[in-house]
């Protein structure tokens, strides 16, 4: 049975959406899917966005029936209610699961959110946290089109461009657990939010860019930052885009503001003598992301309340509140965030100490403006930094007017003579865009439309152990040997030139595989002896035991690699054995970077 819709899904960090077009319409007529859940015990509305926070509720919260939903009961709670109970109960609550997904310094197959919290209380692993989500928005779907099953769909889920082989993988497997078909596609988050803006100006695009612009996509949203560049370029006496590259993982974005907030409130309940425990600031972190949404908007009021639970003998089941004022406020997140600076400057890298708590990686430096100065310095040419022509902002962040005016204003500090960047006018719903985005791009790839050129984003290694005497205590020197290109195009394959390596089969083994989103000249067969954590990084290591060849003593035999980028963006690394005789396939998706 063939697809009747095509579905995009933003798995947001803060909040998740569902947006779907009927494949049988002559062009994309993208709706939104509302989504019941859960927005207090016992009540159910349904909403367009659905907050990326699990609850992790008991046995005796089920049983009174409060958290029934309308396909059933569970004790996990998705939602608008979560996103609440995690104001009160943070040491219960999953938040920022994305993110966890793409730290590969933790097993993030093990249960190990909400992190930091007690022996005491039930976790559950990043990749679980993913499912539920997409199993809530495949249930809403389910309810409401019974007769298309999501399964059976064509499916577009989205993450951050920055997301390495290894999260991609680990948030196909989420998907794949929760019901979406085996055939979905991934789409990077910042050319999803270039699809909305198509679709939301239709054949204009065309009078609106012009050939030599460069598209700065800027995606601050509630746990990352993600920035894309994408070019636009004449084949055949039609405009085309093109992506040119994407930035690092940043973990910075509105998470980062709301604790901002939450650091200066802490100051104004010091003053009034009141001391907040490590509870208390964890409650008073996600209660100041209400009132950071609600100072910043277009009419947002001059004050708001934030309240904390008292918890010392003095304020036992009462409650303690200040006033955070909106100018302030503003003032505080701008500096913070937004600050002017100069195009070379580079974001600080600053550690208050050799020892580090385990935890997410966040950004030591929260200066997006630098951030942006550092990418667009890095893929420049002859030294200087390329200069964006346009900028899409998207992201909940850029909902404040505030911000999206500073970042303009330090773009024309920085390309002044060159009149600095425009913002692309159009209606944008930063709230669903990317959402609506990868909904249009899935019909563009099935009933044909403009699609984004560019190939994989990112350049694949391996890593070579190099022969040589053994050093006690030292390991043998690396070497990272190119196999996939940046731009190697979907369904295409190429022999990697280069001597016979040794393939260590029949014992576990370790096979170590690393990405740069820099290293645009390097070509299949190009070898590095040395390269910078900027150039860089590794990606989640291959553990496994290869099958020997009956044929040889030998516990490593000589091979050759052959690389293929397969039609869903998956990597097939062949190894070859060089005297004809053998093939192991060593597999990982880089969907996303891979496609458009």
């Amino acid at each position: 049975m063939s697809a009747e819709y095509v579905i995009g899904i933003d798995l947001g960090t803060t909040n998740s959406v569902l947006a779907y077009a009927p494949l049988g319409a002559e062009r994309a007529q993208v709706q939104l899917l509302p989504v019941p859940q859960l927005v207090a015990a016992g009540t159910v509305e349904s909403r367009t966005m659905l907050p990326s926070f699990l609850y992790l509720a008991d046995e005796s919260e089920a049983e009174r029936g409060s958290l029934d939903l309308p396909w059933g009961r569970s004790i996990d709670v998705v939602g608008e209610w979560a996103r609440r109970r995690a104001a009160e109960s943070p040491e219960r609550t999953v938040g920022a699961a994305k993110s966890w997904l793409a730290h590969s310094r933790v097993d993030r197959r093990q249960p190990i959110l909400p992190w930091g919290a007690g022996d005491d209380v039930r976790k559950v692993s990043p990749v679980t946290a993913a499912r539920r989500y997409l199993e809530h928005v495949a249930a809403a779907w389910s309810g409401a089109f019974p007769e298309a099953p999501i399964e059976r769909q064509a499916v577009v889920l989205t993450v951050p461009a920055s997301f390495d082989a290894g999260a991609r993988e680990l948030t196909r497997e989420a998907a794949l657990a929760a019901g979406l078909p085996e055939n979905l596609v991934l789409l990077e988050e910042p050319q999803a939010a270039v699809y909305a803006w198509l679709d939301a100006v239709g054949d204009r695009w065309r009078r609106l860019l012009k050939v030599g612009d460069t598209l700065l996509v800027c995606d601050v949203g509630g746990g990352t930052t993600d920035l894309t560049l994408v070019s636009v370029a004449e084949e055949n006496g039609e405009l085309v885009l093109r992506r040119l590259a994407v930035g690092n993982h940043l973990l910075v974005g509105g998470d980062n503001m709301d604790l901002a907030l939450a650091h200066y409130a802490a100051e104004r309940f010091a003053e009034k003598n009141v001391q907040l425990d490590p509870w208390q600031s964890v409650a008073l972190w996600h209660s100041c992301r209400a009132a950071k949404e609600s100072l910043l908007a277009a009419d947002g009021p001059e004050k708001h309340p934030v309240a904390v639970l008292g918890r010392g003998r003095r304020v036992v089941g009462g409650a303690v509140s200040i006033e955070l004022d909106r100018a302030a406020a503003a003032s505080l997140l701008l500096d913070g965030f937004f600050p002017r600076c100069a195009l070379g400057d580079k974001p600080a890298r600053r550690r208050a100490s050799g020892f580090q708590e385990l935890g997410l990686p966040f950004e030591s430096d929260t200066a997006v403006t630098r951030h942006v100065a550092a990418f667009l310095q890095a893929h420049g040419a002859d030294g200087q930094p390329i200069r964006p022509s346009h900028v899409l902002f998207n992201g909940g962040v850029f909902k404040a007017e505030a911000f999206r005016r500073r970042m303009l204003d330090v773009l024309g500090d920085w390309f002044a003579e060159a009149g600095g960047a425009a913002a692309l006018e159009g209606p944008h719903d930063l709230d669903h865009a990317v959402a609506r985005g990868a909904a249009h791009y899935g019909f563009a790839k099935q009933r044909g439309g403009m699609r984004i050129r560019g190939g994989t984003a990112r350049a694949y290694y391996v890593g070579i152990e190099t022969a040589g005497p053994a050093v006690p205590g030292a390991p043998r020197p690396l070497r990272a040997l190119c196999v996939a290109p940046i731009g190697m195009e979907e369904g295409t394959e190429t022999d990697v030139p280069g001597a016979e390596i040794g393939l260590v089969v029949g014992e576990p083994a370790q096979f170590r595989f690393f990405s740069s989103s820099m290293r645009k000249e390097d070509r299949p067969g190009v070898v590095l002896a040395q390269w910078s954590p900027d150039e860089l990084q590794e990606t989640d290591s291959l553990e496994t035991l290869l099958p020997a060849d009956e044929s040889r003593d030998e516990s490593f035999v000589p091979v050759r690699f052959h690389a293929r980028i397969t039609e869903l963006g998956v990597l097939e690394l062949w190894c070859v054995g060089a005297q004809g005789s053998g093939r192991w396939k060593l597999e990982f998706s880089v969907r996303s970077d891979a496609e458009t």
